[in-house]
């Protein structure tokens, strides 16, 4: 586990550095310490404390497998970012935040692919084809797209978090945040506020020295978790192949058993068979009818049963939807109606970033009045929703 950040290399760094107290945000009240010479200080037990609970989150989520999007475009946080960031291999912005980067995140995604096609070009000699101008245009673009999209390339879905520098420069990832509740961890100064974010550390954002001793503190944690995380799959590797192997002879073993049963056996069986049949009268036609009755009654409960279990007769739920719910372990209607409209919706969005718009508050409801077999209800029920019209 990496070393606890200690109050006096903070205060060193200059942490403690609040903004003029005509700047403040009172929202920052609880954090800040007192007020010097005109420039309010933060309480550094307190950013210690969040600090440790902020690194605690995120050396879970890495060693969950997930992303942390770090985001600073400030001149002073920049490099340390980039430099930070790289070595823990997590994606990172630090020019220009991309409008929708995760509200509209399939576009960005498209975006990556076209740098990653023109790289083909580069390899399989296709661009050597286009003309002078066009291979220029191609060489700017690709520039472009490296610039402020290159750091991303490798984060293939939305991230498991956020982490920002300056909150007041970087609101519009805040509010993309919110909206598809991704957490945020963010350092917060005293004139920014607190309320969205998640994990606030208190903290000067404007020195680098503080940005640096911070990220350093933030990027030990990750790099800790994804430590814990390579542990975890090679122990799983070795324990998969002792058991492997534990079962193919235990199998081996119960086969040879089940063979010297079968064959003590065999004579007996077949003896008491013979006798069986002799014993047992023929069945009629008469007898045969009811069985075939009840065949037939299996079949259609079957079918009903099958019916009963399409997701996507509940309003608002297209195919795409119930695919996403389906994989994650809702496949009846028995399911959806326990399930909580939250998780439904942390589902979705993690499936696809183009349904998290989707509502799914009156789902649980629907799909309770489809478990209990009251389709007439649930019809009058969405008519009534869509306005009457099919």
């Amino acid at each position: 586990m990496a070393k606890k950040a200690e109050v006096k290399e903070l205060l060193e760094a200059g942490v403690h550095f609040g903004h003029l107290t005509r700047k403040w945000n009172p929202n920052m009240a609880p954090y800040i310490y007192m007020e010097r010479n005109g420039i309010h200080v933060i309480n550094l037990y307190k950013t210690v404390a969040k600090l440790e609970e902020a690194n605690e989150a995120l050396s879970k989520i890495a060693a969950s497998g997930r992303k942390i999007l770090f985001v600073a475009t400030k001149k002073q946080a920049k490099d340390i970012v980039a430099e930070k960031v790289s070595n823990v291999n997590m994606p990172y912005i630090t020019e220009r935040w991309p409008g929708g980067m995760l509200t509209n995140f399939v576009t960005i995604r498209k975006a990556v692919k076209k740098m990653a096609s023109i790289d083909r070009m580069k390899k399989d000699g296709t661009f050597n084809t286009l003309s002078k101008k066009e291979r220029l245009q191609v060489d700017r673009l690709r520039a472009k797209l490296e610039k402020n999209l290159g750091s991303i390339s490798d984060m293939t879905r939305l991230p498991g978090a956020l982490f920002i520098v300056d909150t007041m420069r970087e609101h519009i990832a805040v509010k993309e945040a919110q909206k598809l509740n991704i957490p945020i961890f963010a350092m917060v100064d005293t004139n920014s506020d607190p309320r969205p974010i998640n994990y606030v550390i208190p903290s000067n954002d404007d020195a680098s020295k503080s940005i640096d001793v911070i990220l350093t503190e933030v990027t030990n944690a990750i790099a800790a978790g994804l430590e814990e995380r390579k542990s975890e799959k090679q122990a799983g590797k070795e324990g998969g192949s002792d058991e492997t192997t534990a079962k193919s002879k235990t199998a081996v073993v119960a086969k040879e058993k089940e063979e010297t049963v079968a064959v003590t056996k065999a004579p007996k069986e077949e003896k008491a068979k013979a006798v069986k049949e002799k014993d047992t009268p023929k069945p009629t036609k008469e007898d045969a009818e009811p069985i075939t009755e009840k065949k037939e009654a299996a079949a259609v409960k079957k079918t009903v049963k099958a019916d009963s279990d399409n997701l996507t007769k509940i309003e608002g739920i297209g195919p795409k939807a119930a695919e996403a719910l389906t994989k994650a372990g809702i496949d009846s209607y028995a399911k959806l109606a326990k399930a909580n409209a939250e998780k439904i919706k942390e589902i979705l969005t993690e499936a696809s970033s183009r349904m998290a718009h989707l509502d799914p508050g009156s789902w649980p409801k629907q799909a309770k009045m489809a478990a209990d077999g009251n389709w007439d209800e649930l019809k009058d029920w969405q008519d009534k929703a869509k306005g009457g019209v099919e």
